[in-house]
């Protein structure tokens, strides 16, 4: 889909692939629009959730029954059958945000940043969100860029990645989170130019985001001689 706009339907609803979700969280950073129209669908969703339904009254079916029965059918209508076009995306999303809640699931909670009451988040696009949120930039003489979001309320940080080359064949990018100067671990970057990876470990009470170049299966210890650091504020 070329149109990222179009995708914000589907991420309310949680119906996105991994792929379709990290490019359209990275453009939701920067798109405030984007932003107003997922938290309104997804206040819409909440509504619909809050909706009882209603038992109607036992003498409604066969009034009903009744009524049809003294209707003439009207004769069959030839009718050209059109082809079918697509749905709008707030429409999409409003109907599977009916059949999510028609199947019983749970998609009411309370997003960080806002006293409306929505469907679940990803923790990923919670960090990109915050309003804490710190963002660290590196910048590379081949175009390529990479950022970093970290949120101490929330503990967490986010890689995003444009433009990356790959590592290397039997080569992968590592993360890593520097705590007192001891570099812990924190994930891998998946291939490909373009990504956004939520970090494993506490980023709050880190200094620090690194990524080098290891093995593939990752290493103990980082490769300095291929790091990229990023230093948080104190």
């Amino acid at each position: 889909m070329n149109d990222v706009h179009a995708l914000s339907g589907a991420y309310a609803v949680d119906a996105l692939d991994d792929i379709e979700r990290a490019q359209f969280e990275r453009h939701l950073v920067e798109c405030a629009e984007c932003r107003g129209e997922v938290d309104s669908l997804r206040a819409g969703a909440a509504m619909l959730a809050d909706i009882s339904p209603v038992a109607p009254p036992p003498a409604l079916r066969d009034r009903i029954l009744a009524e049809v029965a003294t209707v003439r059918p009207l004769p069959p209508q030839v009718v050209e059958v059109r082809p079918r076009r697509r749905r709008f995306p707030a429409l999409v999303a409003a109907a599977a945000a009916v059949v999510a809640l028609g199947a019983g699931g749970t998609l009411v909670a309370t997003q960080p940043w806002s006293d409306e009451p929505s469907i679940n988040i990803s923790a990923t696009e919670a960090v990109l969100r915050a309003d804490d949120a710190e963002k660290y930039v590196q910048k590379f003489d081949d175009g390529s860029k990479a950022t970093v979001y970290r949120s101490k309320e929330l503990g967490q940080a986010v890689l995003v990645t444009e433009g990356m080359a790959d590592p290397g064949e039997g080569k992968v990018y590592e993360l890593w989170l520097d705590h007192d100067g001891e570099m812990v671990a924190a994930g891998f970057m998946p291939k490909g130019p373009d990504n956004t990876v939520l970090l494993s470990g506490d980023a709050a009470a880190a200094e620090g985001v690194g990524i080098t170049v290891e093995p593939e299966g990752g290493s103990d210890e980082p490769n300095l001689d291929t790091a990229v650091v990023f230093v948080f504020d104190a």
